[in-house]
């Protein structure tokens, strides 16, 4: 299992939110993790944008999207950012989208939220042909009609993964992409229904096995803190429980709530727990850093350390 590193804008800091990409990318690469992983926040940072600015603070690490909902950007508008951000990254790009919730496309954006899985499956029609090289991409299907020229790059492929959750979009994902962007799924979740179903229906594609990305909040604290982790996690990212997606995929598994999810305590018990993702079909972790602490400094060092303790088993996990 491959570790990678949740890195997005400082919230609220505008002077330093390019400062703070660049040196938490940067710390990355040189620390010998194996990707990192930017989100696209209804009301932060851009997070293709965020995706090429890592790309020119990095030399080797990959570098993906978790993930760009795909409904306010016309698919060869799309195509061409993710082509520009891969020409940056040189091959490094990972282009990860998604549908995303009802709350965000339809009561924040105004749009239809609306057959999803068509919507996916209509933009993948139009990817396809584009991130596949220079030329013309012509697509007709119930979404669009589109003749238009591309000559951004000509450095291919763009892998592209799909925030795949219920199973009629993760058989898509094994059909028609790299593989799927988890977030909210427990270990046994993962092994009974995600993989499974991605994995046979890339297997019926003649495709080769999905990667499995799963987006894990981590923090390494005492024994006697873990109390506090799992409250903090809870309260700083509640909002995604709200969703009815992750109400669906949480019947799955055990998880009730995403402190559930929360890899957290000491060195030992948090490789165990990451090797139990691995064991339920993890090939890629995405840490999302929960830090404690009552005070700025004191949540800087518990970041610190939890990033010290990534880099240190990242080795081991990827053996």
């Amino acid at each position: 299992m491959r570790i990678g590193l949740q890195v997005s804008a400082d919230r609220g800091r505008y002077a330093t939110k390019v400062e703070k990409l660049r040196a938490d990318a940067q710390w990355a690469d040189e620390a010998g993790l194996d990707s990192i992983w930017t989100p696209q926040i209804p009301d932060e940072f851009d997070a293709m944008t965020a995706a090429t600015v890592i790309g020119t603070a990095t030399s080797r690490i990959e570098i993906g999207t978790a993930i760009v909902p795909i409904q306010p950007r016309h698919p060869i508008a799309l195509a061409q950012q993710a082509l520009s951000t891969q020409a940056v990254c040189v091959g490094r790009f990972v282009l990860g989208l998604g549908v995303s919730h009802h709350w965000i496309i339809r009561d924040m954006l105004g749009l239809p939220y609306e057959r999803p899985v068509l919507t996916m499956r209509s933009y993948l029609d139009v990817l396809d042909q584009a991130l596949a090289g220079p030329g013309m991409v012509e697509v007709t299907n119930e979404l669009f009609r589109i003749r238009n020229p591309l000559d951004v790059t000509d450095i291919t492929p763009t892998p592209v993964m799909l925030a795949a959750l219920g199973p009629v979009m993760l058989k898509l994902a094994g059909e028609r992409a790299a593989g799927t962007s988890l977030w909210l799924a427990d270990e046994r979740t993962i092994e009974s229904h995600v993989v499974p179903t991605i994995t046979k229906a890339a297997q019926a594609a003649g495709r080769p096995a999905p990667r499995i990305l799963a987006g894990v909040p981590v923090c390494l604290c005492r024994d006697d803190e873990i109390d506090a982790a799992t409250e903090r996690t809870n309260r700083v990212l509640s909002e995604v429980v709200d969703s009815p997606n992750y109400q669906r995929l949480m019947e799955h598994g055990d998880a009730r709530a995403i402190g559930d999810v929360l890899v957290c305590g000491s060195e030992a018990t948090m490789e165990k727990r990451m090797r139990n993702f691995a064991n339920a079909g993890v090939t890629d972790l995405n840490a999302r850093i929960v830090p404690l602490g009552e005070d700025r400094d004191a949540i800087r060092a518990s970041a610190e350390r939890t990033r010290a303790f990534l880099a240190s088993v990242a080795p081991a996990l990827r053996a």
